[in-house]
């Protein structure tokens, strides 16, 4: 099998890279970035998905069956949608590079959870509510591809919190802080997030990739794990593993350091506290996943072994 994967340097892809590769298929990655791993650099393009020309050079002379599209600029801190042009007009891009294979079987592209902000629930898979650029972006990246359906079968996936080896922020410094014991419970505020270790993310990629999705009332797949992650749980078990405990100190005191965090990141001043943040931290995140698990019962991996596993990890790397 022969799949092109964009944005495979990533820490999505760099996940997906390595799991195909592991399966004996003939894998491109097409990233403006080398990849993390040097095993996969024998498979890596260097190209900007926002170079058109570019672009439709690299997938036509791979010719792909299957095509993953995961690049895109994810992080918070555009000022406009302008600045998210891997979001917009990578997507137009890669939709008219895919319309020229005649052999493609089946592409999934890479939205994101923040379509619709923190704690809302969508009513369908039309129903959009974001609060960031990014998000904005994203609703975007959708649209677009609903606008210019491919001719063979497609989906949509949704990441939620990604966590696992190659990640980096913010979750990546959720581990280093709870490692250095300098993570605290804030008061009795913990919320239930949804949230997704990367190799069942991963196994869910490759079941929607090789499931017919043909059913365009189901289109959208959240990638994620089942049951949601209550995050005072997840940090205790983390540093249970490390032979800590975390303590806990009182919401009235995060939450002056959040006013505090407001001021100076308004000044400029790098502060590791806002009020954006600390809403984020209390505030429940649950993603429907019914139709994800439908696809993909059974997620190969368990909470407490991908914990060790990430750790493994952290300590290997560094």
């Amino acid at each position: 099998m022969k799949i092109l994967i964009t944005g495979g340097s990533g820490f999505i892809g760099t996940n997906v890279v390595e799991f195909y590769l592991s399966k004996g298929w003939e894998v491109r990655n097409i990233d403006i970035k080398e990849p993390k791993q040097a095993e996969a650099a024998g498979c890596w393009v260097k190209c900007d998905i926002t170079d058109e020309a570019a672009l439709m050079a690299a997938v036509q002379e791979f010719n792909p069956e299957y095509i993953i599209h995961l690049a895109a600029r994810t992080d918070l801190e555009g000022k406009t949608v302008e600045d998210y042009k891997a979001n917009t007009v990578g997507v137009e891009n890669i939709l008219k590079a895919a319309a020229m294979l005649n052999g493609l079987r089946k592409i999934l592209i890479t939205s994101s959870m923040l379509v619709c902000h923190t704690g809302y629930i969508p009513k369908d898979q039309f129903d959009y509510a974001p609060t960031t650029r990014y998000g904005e972006s994203k609703v975007i990246t959708e649209n677009t591809v609903w606008t210019h359906k491919p001719a063979c079968d497609w989906a949509i996936l949704r990441p939620t919190s990604m966590w696992g080896p190659w990640f980096g922020v913010p979750y990546r410094n959720f581990f280093d802080i709870v490692k250095a014991g300098r993570y605290f419970h804030i008061g009795h505020r913990s919320c239930t997030k949804t949230y997704g270790y990367i190799g069942n993310a991963v196994y869910q990629i490759d079941r929607i990739l090789m499931t017919q999705t043909v059913d365009e009332a189901d289109k959208v797949f959240y990638l994620g794990d089942q049951p949601p992650v209550f995050i005072e749980e997840w940090a205790n078990q983390i540093a249970a593993e490390l032979g800590r405990r975390v303590p806990r100190v009182p919401f009235w005191m995060m939450r002056c350091a959040a006013l505090v965090g407001d001021v100076l990141l308004r000044m400029g001043i790098p502060f590791p506290m806002s009020s954006f943040r600390l809403r984020n931290m209390t505030t429940d995140n649950i993603v429907p996943l019914d139709n994800t698990y439908r696809v993909a019962p059974h997620p190969p991996v368990d909470r407490l072994t991908a914990i060790q596993r990430t750790l493994d990890w952290m300590e290997k790397v560094g």
